[in-house]
């Protein structure tokens, strides 16, 4: 319950225009004390839990193996996290592509499911709580690649979860 409020006190910051992305480049020691906020830890673990699930358990934590071997002693960035998972998963699928989308835009998307019959159709925009006019900035170009997942009526939760990568602004 008190890790579900902290996610929800970063998103609803994560929410405003005046946030920041998960990463970016620095110049100075003072932007990277400003980087590592409530917002940048709190969201980083959500989007870490995010991956773990889409990837499943056994294959992410395969990829934090990968990782640690070949970093062992030595230093890092985060696109060798992403390029540990990209081997783990085969070209199957592009995890540092997905997840770039996630640490250097701000915010969230909101994704809007409608059903018609047995056809479901998914659409994006990035969610704003509350515009500020000082801060606005047109974040129409803003696109994330969102890992859904579902269950049919012929399944259940634990035995055959679907997924679905909606890595356009609208899909079916």
């Amino acid at each position: 319950e008190d890790f579900l409020n902290l996610i929800f006190k970063a998103m609803m910051k994560d929410s405003l225009n005046s946030s920041h992305p998960v990463s970016s480049a620095v110049q100075s020691s003072e932007q990277i004390e400003e980087m590592f906020d409530a917002l940048s830890y709190i969201k980083g673990a959500s989007l870490l839990l995010m991956l773990k699930h889409y990837l499943t358990k056994d294959v992410f934590r395969a990829g934090i193996e990968v990782y640690l071997h070949n970093h062992n002693y030595g230093t890092a960035r985060s696109d060798d996290f992403w390029d540990s998972m990209n081997e783990i998963t085969n070209g199957t699928l592009d995890v540092k592509k997905m997840m770039k989308t996630w640490i250097l835009h701000k915010g969230f998307p909101l994704v809007t499911v409608v059903r018609k019959g047995k056809t479901v159709s998914v659409q994006q925009e990035k969610f704003l709580y509350r515009v500020e006019p000082e801060n606005w900035t047109s974040d129409a170009s803003y696109l994330w690649h969102i890992p859904l997942t579902y269950i049919t009526s012929r399944c259940n939760f634990t035995h055959c979860t679907n997924a679905f990568l909606l890595d356009q602004k609208s899909g079916t």
